[in-house]
């Protein structure tokens, strides 16, 4: 056991270092990213990332995340652009260079040629000073203190934080291009994600005698009661044609116990929380999420065009809980 336990003593001391490697990140954001979304943003070619090693694995992932949220991508491997890929690269294109030393032999090679066709170049690097930082036009540091390996050789809270901002760029981009829900779906046509996202939330609600649920003119002691039973953390209040009217949550119970106004025999009204947050039984997965994201919540009620209660559903149900769901293109 004691072996055990120093295996996730150590897990949780890398996770913890590299956790804090990406928040130092936010420190140094400063104009440089911003010139890098708008030089992405403006420009008439494609983003080509470029770097070798874990960089290049990295990159890789970046380029792939660009291309699928509407930032046309690829991947140019250095060693390959040396022997003429390099070709690919238009004065149009952007190239955002990955090595967090920014001394990186084959990479640094392919630079002159990329300035001279007349791509942007933007260095992603731990090394502000470095030969690849002076070569570019926009400097992104990705910097870390340490790296998680004992030895500090091994690439982990660098790789880790230059992935990060790779995500931090493509969301930026994706709020510039105001890229949709819809785009998405376009990207994504025969991908898991993109089917189940497309769904809509009939298809995997919760319905029938699973909603707690009570009618208006309830006890609150009947209705928490109902609360109790379905376990769920919250009822919702209806009138007797299925209009939804309330809901009261654990979080509402402990407040009104916490004021002293506590009364079991008074009707739910005089205690549920009106007009909860809900959404349309035809809105997308995609939309319910964004609806869930706004209002910072992982529960919605799920209503028809009359607002007559249909059911409620879990982020859980949309991320992957609801595994029987079976979507239909047609």
């Amino acid at each position: 056991m004691d072996e055990f336990r120093k295996s996730i003593e150590k897990a949780k001391e890398v996770l913890e270092l590299e956790a804090e490697s990406i928040r130092h990140l936010t420190e140094r954001l400063d104009e440089n990213f911003a010139r890098a979304v708008e030089v992405i943003y403006r420009a008439k070619g494609r983003v080509i990332v470029t770097g070798i090693g874990k960089s290049g694995i990295i990159g890789k992932k970046i380029a792939a995340t660009l291309t699928s949220t509407g930032t046309p991508a690829l991947f140019l491997h250095p060693v390959e652009g040396m022997h003429g890929d390099i070709g690919i690269v238009t004065k149009d294109d952007v190239i955002i260079a990955i090595s967090n030393s920014g001394e990186t032999h084959e990479l640094n090679l392919i630079l002159s040629s990329v300035k001279e066709m007349g791509a942007a170049l933007i260095a992603f690097t731990g090394n502000p000073r470095s030969t690849l930082a002076k070569a570019a036009d926009i400097v992104i540091d990705v910097g870390v203190e340490k790296e998680a390996c004992p030895f500090g050789l091994a690439p982990t809270s660098s790789t880790t934080a230059t992935l990060a901002m790779g995500d931090a760029l493509a969301v930026a981009l994706i709020e510039k291009r105001n890229f949709t829900e819809n785009d998405f779906y376009k990207f994504h046509p025969g991908g898991t994600l993109g089917l189940r996202l497309r769904a809509k939330v009939k298809d995997i609600m919760i319905r029938g005698d699973e909603i707690p649920r009570v009618y208006v003119g309830t006890p609150l002691k009947e209705a928490v009661e109902e609360m109790d039973a379905r376990n769920k953390g919250f009822v919702l209040v209806t009138d007797r044609q299925e209009t939804l009217l309330g809901i009261l949550t654990d979080g509402d119970l402990r407040r009104i116990v916490k004021s002293g106004r506590l009364r079991y025999d008074l009707p739910i009204e005089e205690f549920m929380t009106k007009d909860p947050k809900s959404i349309d039984e035809n809105a997308t997965l995609a939309a319910t999420i964004e609806a869930m994201q706004k209002d910072e919540i992982t529960t919605l009620v799920v209503v028809n065009g009359k607002h007559k209660l249909q059911g409620y559903v879990h982020l859980h149900d949309i991320l992957g809980r609801g595994g029987n769901l079976k979507i239909s293109l047609f």
